[in-house]
């Protein structure tokens, strides 16, 4: 029995990167050798085991046969027989298909290393073409690596085209695409990942409107908001998604939101901010401008909303609003008004909504006109 670190973390330790997790395959074993000493497998039928100590993964050395449509498609076929290089061969990316050794040396039958050290995203074989799945991993690698001089192979982003063409990323559940897209988020490249997209004629599969009004000053633009985010260490998906649709009308940020099932939250933040960044960013902004954005936001009740969407409008500036300490402020103070003082003096059922927007509409009043 053999066991390679492999994948990700072979790459990305070659690459001075920060190792986030670390996955093992298992060359010459049997299921029933890892359980005995003790790995717990992880599903039915699929040949992972986590370590019974560090709880990282351990994967069989194993080959997969496209059966059926789509990314689930696949029959896995795993013995004590599969070689190294027949595990290797199923990966996506020749840099992706890299083995370490105990001893620390490499095995790399797909030369992923040369590829590595040129800076170029290229697949294995032609099995590649049997997961549409890996259109967005490759474009989340060409975004995530962009930085480092990365780009696509011809051969493979010919690839890359001709199935897309043929409609595969419609056999993707809108999970899935939701899923890719918020790992690019986190990556901090989400500008180049929609780019990528977009060069490989794939950005309508994620939505018709980002790609019909797609420029190069977009893109720019959002190149420069997710490095203000990265500088401030922003990683909240809703702060940064909302940041590629704030062009987009609200019927479009819906209609993407559903096709690809972004979360509540998510969706949420893209509407307001497209709603409300004029309207913050107006150095002549008037007191019932500001109570209308405060209601809609249920301010009294959840103040956290204006805080993230403060934040989403900095990032969109790139800087700190004109006016935001004011807003702050104000804010701050309209939340101090309470219902119960227009109660104590008699005022009953829908006057007291009438008196409280009215004491908070002169506190915007006070502080705006200072």
């Amino acid at each position: 029995m053999e066991v390679y670190l492999v994948g990700g973390a072979v790459r990305d330790e070659l690459l001075g990167r920060k190792i986030k997790e670390r996955d093992y395959v298992v060359v010459g074993a049997t299921p029933e050798q890892l359980l005995q000493q003790g790995f717990v497998q992880v599903g039915k039928d699929f040949p992972v085991f986590l370590h019974p100590k560090t709880k990282e993964e351990y994967a069989l050395a194993r080959t997969e046969r496209k059966q059926g449509q789509g990314y689930t498609g696949f029959t896995c076929e795993f013995s004590a027989d599969v070689t190294l290089e027949d595990d290797l061969r199923r990966r996506d990316l020749t840099v992706n298909a890299i083995a370490k050794a105990e001893d620390g040396s490499l095995i790399d039958p797909y030369n992923g290393k040369l590829d590595l050290d040129n800076r170029i995203l290229r697949h294995v074989s032609d099995a590649f073409s049997e997961d549409p799945l890996r259109i967005l991993r490759v474009a989340r690698f060409a975004a995530r690596y962009h930085y480092l001089g990365f780009t696509i192979a011809d051969e493979t982003k010919a690839l890359l085209k001709k199935m897309v063409a043929q409609g595969e990323l419609k056999t993707l559940t809108p999970e899935r695409i939701w899923l890719e897209c918020e790992k690019s988020l986190s990556d901090g490249a989400f500008a180049e990942f929609l780019q990528t997209l977009y060069c490989l004629d794939a950005l309508p599969s994620i939505s018709n409107a980002l790609a019909s009004t797609w420029t190069p000053d977009i893109y720019e633009r959002l190149n420069a908001r997710y490095e203000y985010a990265n500088n401030q260490n922003v990683s909240e998906p809703s702060l940064l998604f909302c940041q590629a649709t704030s062009d987009l009308c609200r019927d479009s940020i819906i209609t993407l939101a559903t096709s690809i099932r972004v979360p509540n939250d998510v969706r949420d933040m893209a509407l307001y901010l497209q709603q409300h960044l004029a309207t913050l960013n107006n150095e002549q902004l008037n007191s019932n401008e500001l109570l209308a954005l405060c209601n809609q936001l249920d301010l009294w009740r959840r103040p956290e909303r204006l805080s993230a969407l403060l934040k989403a409008a900095e990032i969109a500036n790139c800087g700190p609003l004109k006016r935001q300490h004011t807003l702050v402020s104000a804010t701050e103070a309209a939340r101090k008004v309470s219902p119960q003082q227009f109660i104590a003096q008699g005022i009953k059922g829908a006057d007291i909504k009438t008196a409280l927007d009215q004491a908070r509409l002169d506190m915007f009043t006070q502080y705006l006109n200072n």
